[in-house]
């Protein structure tokens, strides 16, 4: 095999990491977008926080089947025709005459979402070899994937200072763009039995005959994780679409301005992506899961305490931080705690369930505040008391001591949730 120092490498490097930063950023744009939009299709802003719940449900119900559409027409066909079908999407999004037809676009981009973006990673895993190069690409990938929720703030926000219209179709419109680059470098599958079969059909060598089912306890942590993530991911939602309608519905800000300030919440991981590896072997992802969501719970009670109606520097800036240091440390851990431990051969199906759980979990978060958004500091008091169940989840219970001993090997962290299950 050639370096991946080659043309050709490098080419399909900029095409699947020009694809996780479009994946990413599609979670973020509707963000700021979110109330020119509800208003231009006569909705409430608690019905608007449908077009961020709808994605989040098509990304989280369709990832656990995305193994088994890539292994039955094969992960060529499947990230190509993915990215033509989230192209035609991001149009009838665009150009969305009526809330459902917005809310169902937005569900075929998740789910377009879903296939892609661990099928980016795979494909890397494939084509690089082990060593330096591979880890060289999945940092480079990374660094992609964790730069997408900040840029899509900045890009939808710029772009719904024209129209609302505009912040939705121009992912899809980069989506278009890479398909040809795309076509010219993904590579064909080289599908053998073994490796395209399901685990059922086909067992890890290693596995144990009837005995490695039968431990749930193994799997502990991947319940706790989920959790805990979803009590990440939920809240946070909760205050992007609480802010995003105080700060431009209530306080006359701009869309842009908008994006620009809540960026403290997204920016401290963009940052720091490349080093959430290291600094989880150094630490351990259970002191770091701790610390996070205790962040984010005081950054989320300062914004109780400040009301409804803050003001930016001493109300929304101070809990826009503490959630981005919250997202910082525990974000990348969280996925490592949830797979650490859990047999190579279901470490996939593993991922994809938690996952599932992130996404399904947060927007369920997500809607129980958007329920709540009427009544004021209701709403407020909901993403908090949700913040403090992911403390829970994170200070006690019988893995803390088990989770803080774990120590990943270089390059295990799967970098493919930097960004994505925000």
């Amino acid at each position: 095999m050639s370096s991946p120092s080659d043309r050709p490498f490098s080419a399909l490097l900029l095409v699947l990491s020009g694809n996780m930063l479009i994946d990413s950023l599609e979670v973020s744009t509707v963000v700021t977008a979110m109330p020119p939009a509800g208003g231009a299709l006569h909705v409430s802003p608690a019905a608007s926080s449908g077009f961020m719940l709808s994605f989040a449900i098509g990304f989280g119900g369709f990832i656990p089947l995305g193994r088994r559409v890539t292994a039955r027409f094969g992960r060529r066909r499947v990230y190509l025709g993915s990215l033509l079908v989230f192209a035609a999407a991001s149009l009838a999004a665009g150009f969305a005459v009526s809330p459902a037809m917005l809310d169902a676009a937005r569900v075929v981009k998740g789910a377009c979402v879903a296939l892609t973006a661990p099928a980016g990673l795979a494909i890397i895993a494939t084509t690089f070899p082990e060593g330096p190069s591979r880890q060289k690409a999945i940092s480079v990938y990374s660094m992609f994937g964790a730069s997408g929720f900040s840029a899509g703030l900045l890009i939808s926000g710029a772009l719904a200072l024209i129209n609302w219209r505009w912040a939705l179709l121009f992912s899809g419109a980069s989506a278009l763009a890479l398909f040809p680059m795309a076509l010219g470098y993904v590579p064909a599958d080289h599908r053998d039995a073994r490796l395209a079969a399901s685990p059922r059909t086909a067992p890890s060598p290693r596995s144990a005959p009837a005995a490695e089912p039968a431990k749930p306890s193994r799997y502990w942590p991947l319940v706790r994780s989920a959790a805990g993530a979803a009590m990440l991911n939920g809240p946070y939602w909760g205050f992007l679409f609480l802010a995003t309608f105080a700060l431009q519905a209530r306080a006359g800000w701009t869309p842009l301005e908008t994006g620009l300030a809540l960026l403290p919440t997204s920016l401290p991981l963009a940052l720091t992506a490349l080093h959430a590896s290291r600094l989880a072997r150094r630490f351990g992802p259970g002191p770091l899961i701790a610390l996070g969501s205790l962040a984010a719970l005081a950054g989320y009670a300062w914004y109780l305490r400040s009301g409804p109606r803050p003001v930016y520097l001493t109300g929304l800036l101070p809990t826009a931080l503490l959630v981005g240091i919250a997202f910082m440390l525990s974000f990348s851990a969280l996925h490592l705690q949830a797979t650490t431990g859990v047999p190579a051969s279901r470490q996939a199906a593993v991922a994809a369930v938690y996952q599932a759980c992130v996404q399904l979990g947060g927007a369920a978060v997500l809607a129980l505040t958007a329920a709540a958004a009427a009544a004021g500091r209701l709403a407020l008091a909901t993403v908090t008391a949700f913040a403090a169940a992911g403390a829970l989840i994170a200070v006690i219970g019988p893995a803390a001591g088990a989770t803080r001993r774990m120590r990943p090997p270089a390059g295990q962290l799967d970098h493919r949730t930097a960004g994505l299950n925000r």
